[in-house]
């Protein structure tokens, strides 16, 4: 098993794609360099800011070659492993590692419901399948199956399943994980919580979108966390939060890819059939991004 620890701050990259359907290797590659020089700890390609859930294989598989291929080891890659069969998601773990990625974050789709025990047996398949330390990825308001507090506690004994990325907006649920994990589980937050609230009862850093708009910022916030500096860091939450209820309002992918192209980062449009944003709405997240000092 993997000695690989997470911590910090780790954006959810986008996916960069050209008007051909063909993902953008210099554009990914560029926003990578970037990021990496404004201090983030990590990358988790193939989230849900990646729009995993419109990429075939042949862009997934392209997009985990590239951030790997531009990060040349200096941070972690987590690559995003998504399916509704257990089979295919065994097969892209297995090849994201083989690209060389650090780490897995698992994340579950499902047309028909499932028990608790299917649930169970998909993250354990695939925390079995390779040497990569498993992020668990929980979001019930887009997922059909989610993870309940009783299979999260069971999965959180396998020794392959290390982390668990909660995108819940209830910071309640993350303190549960915590008390029922008992350490086990490393537990980061999401865009939609206070993350200077989820590092206060033991979180270890945020996997979200919104940091590839502001990573200095939030590279700032996580440092000021970490120094026990927490009304500091609570000056600066509250002036972050306008950016996270400004993406709240929108389709995440499509507000991150507007957000990077007014910093100068164009990584195409959004995936049909989701739409861009409009002229009003890019109005609204400019004066989000000017009021954080990120334009």
């Amino acid at each position: 098993m993997s000695d690989l620890s997470l911590h910090g701050v780790i954006p959810y990259l986008p996916t960069p794609v050209t008007p051909e359907g063909e993902v953008d290797r210099a554009a990914l590659s560029r926003l990578v360099e970037h990021l990496i020089g404004q201090g983030v700890h990590g990358f988790a390609p193939l989230g849900s800011t990646g729009e995993f859930a419109y990429l075939d294989a042949a862009q997934k598989e392209t997009v985990v070659r590239t951030v790997v291929e531009a990060v040349d080891g200096r941070v972690p890659v987590i690559a995003g492993v998504a399916s509704t069969t257990t089979r295919d998601a065994v097969a892209q773990a297995q090849r994201w590692r083989a690209l060389g990625a650090d780490g897995i974050l698992a994340i579950l789709e499902a047309y028909f419901p499932l028990t608790d025990a299917g649930v169970e047996a998909y993250f354990t398949a695939i925390a079995d399948a390779t040497d990569a330390p498993v992020t668990l990825y929980t979001n019930p308001n887009f997922q059909r199956s989610d993870l309940s507090l009783p299979v999260i506690s069971r999965l959180s004994h396998h020794p392959n399943i290390r982390y668990i990325k909660d995108a819940s907006t209830n910071t309640g649920r993350l303190l549960s994980i915590l008390n029922r994990t008992e350490g086990r589980l490393g537990v980061f937050a999401a865009s939609a919580h206070i993350t200077t609230a989820v590092m206060l009862i033991g979180g270890l850093g945020w996997m979200a979108g919104p940091s590839c708009v502001a990573p200095r910022q939030s590279v700032e916030l996580y440092a000021l966390c970490k120094a026990g500096k927490w009304d500091a860091a609570m000056d600066l939450q509250r002036r972050l939060w306008s950016l996270n209820e400004s993406f709240a309002r929108f389709n995440l992918a499509a507000a991150i890819k507007a957000g990077l192209r007014l910093q100068g980062f164009d990584c195409g449009d959004p995936l049909p059939p989701q739409r861009s944003l409009d002229a009003a709405e890019i109005d609204q997240l400019k004066d989000a991004l000017s009021l954080i000092g990120a334009m």
